[in-house]
């Protein structure tokens, strides 16, 4: 049978060069649907009014992560516009009913997550709580699965597991509720235990329950047929589940091994020569199966992901890079405006509902296959952000960073989760002052972080490479400050010595301990200066400008850093960057080892994620160029 091929304004002009472009994949794509869809939020469907939609949820939250490694103010101001539009400032949803209790709807919450993390705004909140009270009430089959929907009665589909469990996931990390990780856990067990097909360790598209469906098997409830996307969204949710269920938990092991089988049975059909997918996966030789983008970028970001987070064996690595090159060749073009596109997308495909959709072979080869559809695009973004920085990661292989939380050890209590915790300069903090986009710089370049909440000894310096000390605490901010004490200066300078690259990163004289932190750099001929320089008051972020430090950047014109102390340097320390006669940041060579030293924090997320400062300010460029400047100054094993 033919297919019916939708294909709107397209060239098909496929960039034998895309990797060579200035700009990434992920940022084109994204760059697209922004501009496709430039209004106050992604009105998917002509002459329809714009809905509260997984499809939106899947592109924004690809985008988010593009934002994350870019720092760009504009694509966070498209995401954060898209849900404003939804949600109101009592937290409820327009076009969003509870009682629809449609799986699908809560994707987009995993959105209101990372507003709510960045802006910690009540009404986005309130708005999760809506969200997360569906999950309370949806139903469910006999075992506990969920419902895929309520007008789809008993049954499960491998969609609605990347529709709830990130998010549920996330949320329960979030606010505190770890008895959900086990009915999280529950869907995936008992998804792959009803559809997992023991020949070929596929999945079915759905399952029922009832046995009652026309689509389904009258003896084992399943759908017919192994249709890729679905298929791609289980996998999809897995790694990203994986991401918030604890570390030590008895089902965590349980989701690392079926993510495991299900890596097997997805290269198992994975075309050899083009190394893309079909869209029944099985049957890649059946008259009028074509090779599909959507489920082909849903593999390449599951498995490439996997193998990031270390769940995969990394053998598996080329085969994936061969996918994405495949993705490339196959799917990826350019519309009549010039604009990147996706190929090839199979527009939608389900089972049941009116007209009835019955899982057959011929049902799926035959649903629209379209440019440019928004779960597609989602997708690639997320498969092009994945590759990109596997590629990044080569940069810092087997280097290791610690990141202070000893010295600086602020502790308040988070009003959502209800717990106490240390704040400010946390990798894990998404708010102004965390420093989870510096954090994630080193993760990207393939640096293994970690967070030292002791004192520094001999023994837990003796795998760390780069060790980053910022802000250390005193009374006005901590009621008992673990001080840097003769011990610790004799510890971290022995380290330093031998090969050590240590970053300090102060405050101004309002804000920092100064007599400890001195005692320490003074081994390296420096002392930092009990004053304030760059008050800058409101929006004059002029006051605030430097220029690029020249040490460790060549891209870096202009950064911004404010309420500095300066320094004084002697051998062997320099001046890495003076301005006005002050310096600002300071380099000193110390037996094998490397310090640098800047008069404020700068690094946090404020200054970094674009959402603030004016863009000719390039903080992140100067993070990410400064922790690849880092790397180069451990010295290389013998």
């Amino acid at each position: 049978m033919k297919n019916k091929i939708l294909f709107i304004g397209l060239s098909f002009f496929v960039s034998a060069n895309l990797f060579a472009q200035q700009k990434p994949l992920s940022v084109q794509l994204t760059e697209s649907m922004m501009l496709k869809y430039s209004g106050d939020t992604m009105q998917l469907k002509a002459n329809r009014p714009a809905e509260w939609t997984y499809e939106q949820g899947i592109v924004l939250k690809a985008m988010e992560k593009v934002w994350r490694r870019t720092g760009r103010g504009d694509i966070y101001g498209y995401i954060k516009r898209s849900m404003d539009f939804f949600v109101r400032p009592d937290g409820t949803i327009r076009t969003y009913k509870m009682e629809d209790y449609n799986s699908d709807n809560i994707l987009p919450g995993r959105n209101l997550l990372t507003l709510f993390n960045v802006e910690e705004n009540k009404k986005y909140s309130a708005a999760l709580h809506l969200l997360r009270e569906q999950i309370n009430y949806h139903p469910r089959t006999n075992d506990g699965g969920f419902w895929h929907k309520k007008r789809y009665p008993n049954q499960m589909w491998l969609d609605g597991l990347y529709m709830v469990e990130p998010f549920y996931a996330e949320y329960a990390q979030r606010f505190n509720q770890p008895e959900s990780f086990n009915d999280i856990a529950k869907q995936f067990i008992q998804m792959e235990a009803h559809a997992r097909d023991a020949k070929t360790g596929l999945l079915y598209h759905g399952w029922d329950e009832s046995r009652k469906e026309k689509w389904s098997d009258s003896i084992t409830g399943l759908s017919k047929n192994f249709w890729g996307r679905a298929m791609g969204w289980y996998g999809m949710a897995l790694v990203d589940v994986l991401d918030y269920f604890p570390v030590g938990h008895p089902k965590r092991d349980s989701l690392i091994s079926i993510l495991q089988r299900f890596s097997t049975a997805v290269l198992s059909v994975q075309d050899a020569k083009s190394g893309v997918w079909y869209q029944v996966l099985d049957k890649p030789l059946a008259k009028g199966n074509y090779k599909e983008a959507s489920a082909t970028a849903m593999f390449i970001y599951a498995l490439g992901k996997g193998i990031r987070q270390g769940y995969l064996n990394p053998d598996i690595l080329p085969s994936v890079k061969k996918a994405y090159k495949g993705m490339v060749k196959n799917f990826i073009g350019k519309d009549s405006l010039g604009r990147t596109c996706l190929n090839k997308v199979c527009s939608v495909a389900g089972l049941g509902g009116n007209p009835y959709r019955d899982g057959s072979y011929e049902y799926y080869i035959n649903e629209p296959i379209v440019t440019n559809d928004v779960k597609g695009v989602g997708a690639a973004i997320l498969a092009a952000n994945e590759m990109e920085i596997i590629e990044d990661m080569k940069v810092g292989k087997g280097k290791t960073v610690a990141f202070d939380y000893y010295f600086n050890n602020e502790q308040k209590r988070d009003e959502a989760s209800g717990l106490v915790a240390g704040h400010h300069y946390k990798l894990d903090e998404r708010n102004n002052g965390g420093f989870s986009f510096f954090g994630d710089i080193f993760k990207n370049y393939g640096i293994a972080t970690s967070t030292l909440k002791e004192a520094p000894t001999a023994a837990n310096l003796k795998d760390v490479n780069i060790y980053v000390i910022t802000d250390p605490d005193f009374p006005k901010e901590n009621p008992k400050p673990n001080y840097i004490e003769a011990d610790d200066i004799t510890t971290i300078t022995n380290w330093v010595k031998a090969g050590g690259v240590l970053v300090m990163l102060m405050n101004d004289s309002n804000n920092v301990e100064f007599e400890h932190s001195n005692q320490l750099v003074k081994n390296f001929g420096i002392q930092f200066n009990k004053d304030s320089r760059n008050r800058v008051e409101g929006h004059e972020y002029e006051v605030g400008a430097l220029p690029g430090p020249k040490l460790f950047s060549k891209k870096t014109k202009k950064v911004y850093i404010k309420q500095i102390c300066t320094m004084e340097v002697t051998p062997p320390a320099r001046s890495a960057l003076t301005d006005k006669g002050d310096v600002v940041m300071a380099v000193a060579k110390y037996g094998k080892g490397t310090v640098f030293t800047v008069g404020d924090p700068w690094f946090y997320n404020e200054y970094v994620d674009g959402r603030k400062i004016p863009a000719e300010y390039q903080n992140l460029t100067a993070a990410q160029e400064l922790v690849k400047w880092l790397i180069k100054q451990v010295p290389a094993k013998k």
